[in-house]
């Protein structure tokens, strides 16, 4: 049977070498001062926001292949998340790193976005309006700040 050229599949990176890959993604949520005063004190009623919203990009990271379907299993050697507040933002930056046959930036950037859900999650009853609506909270600039290979 012919291969059929318009379904979808895995790139093949069998003769592809091992080698160190580093990845690092960041994106941010946009919340109401009262919800960022919230976090910072520990007063959101499902817990400590970060260090949820920590473990959340953690499991992200290492279930990224089981949510994007064509991303290769790949070995991850080491991991960071890390959070900063500023601005009337949560900003979560994610690394990842592996030695392996494929990059990593899908990993960091799935992280760096379940991260940033866990946290609306979180807060979500604090950012609704009168209507149940979220008109100020916004997560954006979900990028990949730096990929690397040696």
């Amino acid at each position: 049977m012919a291969k059929d050229e318009t379904l979808a599949g895995m790139v093949d990176i069998t003769g592809k070498p091992a080698v160190f890959r580093k990845a690092t993604a960041a994106g941010s949520i946009r919340l109401q001062e009262a919800t960022i005063e919230a976090i910072k004190s520990g007063q959101v009623k499902k817990g400590d926001v970060l260090t949820t919203a920590r473990l959340a990009a953690i499991l992200a990271v290492k279930d990224t292949p089981r949510l994007i379907p064509l991303c290769h299993p790949i070995p991850i050697t080491s991991l960071e998340v890390n959070f900063e507040i500023e601005g009337g933002r949560v900003r979560a930056t994610v690394t990842v790193t592996s030695v392996g046959k494929t990059g990593v930036e899908m990993e960091a950037l799935t992280g760096v976005a379940v991260a940033l859900l866990n946290v609306w999650d979180m807060v979500k009853y604090l950012e609704k309006d009168e209507t149940g609506n979220y008109p100020e909270t916004e997560i954006d600039e979900i990028m990949v700040c730096e990929k690397r290979k040696e």
